[in-house]
């Protein structure tokens, strides 16, 4: 499993000598997948619940206003993802991650009880920050403990843990919800995964040594003079590099569909008939499979590639929009489908972009680069939630699931275009 020579190294602020791999690192790495876990629970809390308390508590009327805190979280998220990056140049990694989960902690408190909606969409500035440092954490800090050979494997693995306990709390609170009301108990269960990321990311390592480690096996020194700051990586990301900016408008529009179908689909398919439960079984299996399915995809594109898994991934969920809409008169069938082609669509897609931008950047740049992908890809909930809002206010919910579908095949066409292949280790 091991990519770059497992010599003894300087030994790291513990005392233990440094290497690189998934082997060599296990207990670190299976640390951070468990707070993944807990990261992903927590911001799970709202997949079923919150549209509806919106609609249904503080009695909104305009889908825009609802979808507000989507707005807010994702606005919150891609900020954070992108100071992320330039904060690890002044901060360790452990650090970004602890602070993380301490703005994060008053979420399920103010979920369970908040007083008004505008509690609600302030939870979700705290929710934004804490997913943009602890998640963008865990991602970096595993790509730096496995090295350049098993990237996608240990993108996949991360985002996997993530987004299969988005699910799983997903289809939870939907269940606590029809038995006991949509307040407080469902947001409660958020208490155990702060408590538990929190404890947890006191005890891993930082991984600064071994990022110094690939850097001194990296196969092509940095280029003389090269900028390696944030303004400079931000616009070799967002659209010098055509490889970078591929990535990066995929990685946007796939949190487009998260974020509106997050804001849409509970309403739609309440709308023709469904209960709690069954909202809640769509609303959880999509990002169960999204999560579940990155352990063989983040595989795959270790193996045949990252441009294959981005473009193909694109157009399966485009179908699924389509899913959605063609058998809207069976809403449960409908809804399951168009979960599964989702989920899977997105599986195919996600470790291989993180991928193929970790590919794409140096190490001594990676961090920033990486930062400016997840803030181009977490803009994408708060521009869902704005396309989703705007369409369906004037055009009804049917019309946003549409332009998702439009846009989703856009996209893919744009990656197939733009991304090349990149060998890991090589620029």
């Amino acid at each position: 499993m091991n990519t770059t020579p497992t010599a003894t190294t300087p030994a790291n602020a513990a005392g233990r000598p440094v290497r690189l791999g998934l082997r060599e690192n296990r207990l670190q790495f299976t640390l951070l997948v468990v707070v993944n876990v807990c990261v992903g629970g927590l911001v799970g809390l709202e997949r079923t619940t919150v549209p509806l308390v919106g609609s249904t508590t503080f009695g909104l009327t305009s889908d825009l206003a609802v979808f507000s805190f989507i707005i807010a979280f994702g606005l919150t998220k891609a900020l954070t993802n992108l100071a992320a990056g330039a904060l690890t140049a002044r901060f360790r990694r452990k650090h970004l991650l602890v602070t993380g989960w301490l703005i994060g902690t008053p979420v399920p408190f103010a979920l369970a009880w908040a007083p008004s909606w505008g509690w609600i969409v302030a939870a979700n500035v705290l929710l934004g920050l804490n997913q943009g440092l602890t998640w963008s954490m865990t991602v970096n800090m595993k790509i730096d403990l496995v090295g350049p050979g098993r990237r996608g494997l240990a993108t996949g693995l991360n985002e996997a843990a993530g987004y299969t306990a988005v699910g799983v709390t997903a289809l939870l609170t939907g269940y606590l919800a029809t038995s006991y009301g949509l307040r407080p108990v469902p947001e409660l269960i958020g208490v155990v995964f702060v408590v538990a990321g929190l404890a947890l990311s006191l005890v891993v390592r930082d991984t600064a040594a071994h990022v110094a480690l690939e850097l001194a096996h990296h196969t092509t020194p940095l280029p003389t003079g090269e900028n390696t700051g944030l303004k400079a990586a931000f616009a070799r990301t967002s659209w010098y590099d055509r490889s970078l900016r591929g990535a990066s408008q995929a990685g946007l529009i796939n949190n487009l569909n998260d974020g509106l179908t997050w804001g849409v689909f509970p309403l739609l398919f309440t709308d023709h008939g469904l209960g709690l439960a069954a909202v809640g079984l769509i609303k959880g299996l999509y990002p169960i499979l999204w999560g579940l399915g990155q352990i063989p995809t983040g595989h795959l594109a270790d193996r045949i590639g990252r441009k294959p898994l981005i473009v193909h991934g694109m157009l399966v969920q485009a179908a699924g929009f389509v899913l959605a809409l063609a058998l809207l008169d069976r809403p449960l069938l409908a809804g399951i489908l168009s979960a599964v082609a989702l989920g899977l669509g997105t599986a195919m897609v996600y470790p291989a972009l993180i991928a193929s931008i970790s590919d794409h950047a140096h190490p001594a740049w990676r961090a920033n680069a990486l930062g400016t992908y997840r803030f181009w890809r977490d803009t994408g909930y708060a521009a869902g939630a704005l396309v989703a809002g705007a369409l369906a206010d004037r055009l009804g919910l049917n019309a946003t699931v549409v332009a998702a579908a439009v846009l989703t095949a856009a996209s893919g066409l744009l990656a197939a275009r733009w991304i090349t292949e990149h060998r890991p280790g090589t620029h």
